[in-house]
Parts: structure tokens; C-alpha cells; sequence
């Protein structure tokens, strides 16, 4: 199993945009076996609560099941737990390394670096673009599937 954690700032937009898109797409290439996927804060403003009805709807309107979800933080032992932490910007990295008390095993990636593009998701909660956000998503996280396919860890 791969173990993944979508990491951003509330864990209520981009992360769990993520996690659904993600589930959707491992979902569609009949690779769910092969992964257990989440998402997390870097903060603890939002915990508990359930993702933004931007998120809500713009998943709706792609026709993208929405995972069922509440907001939790990071924490350092989830550091042990998952392979792979995907950070939506700059600073969710810096606090996801702070989180986690460093990153020796170079688990901690911003997502939209598998798609070979240096800056950040920006954050819906801010722009109020939902749109952006999402082609964000499909972006990086087709490139990080991607990505895993050829490992070859999917298919051992």
C-alpha cells in the first residue's frame, strides 16, 4: 500500500480537493488497492469541520465524488505512517517539516512540482477561485499518479 497525506493550511479546500480527486482517479484506473489516501492541516482553525462548500461544489460540478471528510491536523507521528506528504505551497511545507521535526526521508513534495511547475496552489479561501484550484489539482495530481506508475510499486 501507498499511504499519501494532501497537506494545506485548513484541510477544508485544496487537501481535500486532493484527496477526492485522487481517490476519484486511483478509483477509475482500478488502482484503489494499491492506496490509502488522506488529508490534513498544517493549522487547528478548521478541525472538525467539513470541507468548504467551494470545494463542495466544484467537485460536484465535475462530477467528482466528494470523499467524506473533517478537518485534523498533522501530526509528527503521521510521519511514520505515510510515504508521501503533499504539500500545496511554500509555507504548508515549511510547516509540514516543522510538524514532522524535519524530513530525513524526503517524504514532504508540493504538489504541483511532479508537474514540473515551481509555484504554488493558491489558496481558494483567499482568491476565491475554485476553478484555478481545481485545475491545479487534476494537474499535479495526474503528474504524481504518474509519478507512482513509473516506480513500479502499483503493480508488485
Amino acid at each position: 500500500m501507498i499511504k499519501i497525506l494532501f497537506v494545506c493550511h485548513g484541510n477544508i479546500c485544496r487537501s481535500t480537493m486532493c484527496e477526492s480527486f485522487f481517490t476519484y482517479l486511483v478509483q477509475q484506473k482500478g488502482l484503489s488497492d494499491f492506496f490509502v489516501i488522506n488529508s490534513a492541516a498544517t493549522s487547528r482553525e478548521e478541525i472538525g469541520n467539513p470541507p468548504h462548500y467551494g470545494t463542495v461544489r466544484k467537485l460536484h460540478e465535475k462530477g467528482i465524488p466528494l470523499v467524506p471528510h473533517r478537518a485534523v491536523q498533522m501530526t509528527a507521528d503521521d510521519y511514520k505512517k505515510y510515504d508521501y506528504f503533499i504539500g500545496m505551497d511554500s509555507e504548508n511545507i515549511r510547516n509540514m517539516r516543522r510538524i514532522a521535526g524535519g524530513d530525513p526521508e524526503e517524504k514532504i513534495v508540493k504538489l504541483l512540482s511532479f508537474a514540473e511547475i515551481s509555484r504554488d496552489v493558491a489558496d481558494p479561501w483567499y482568491t476565491g477561485d475554485f476553478e484555478a484550484t481545481y485545475r491545479d489539482t487534476v494537474e499535479g495530481c495526474t503528474k504524481f499518479l504518474e509519478f507512482l506508475e513509473s516506480t513500479g510499486k502499483l503493480y508488485k
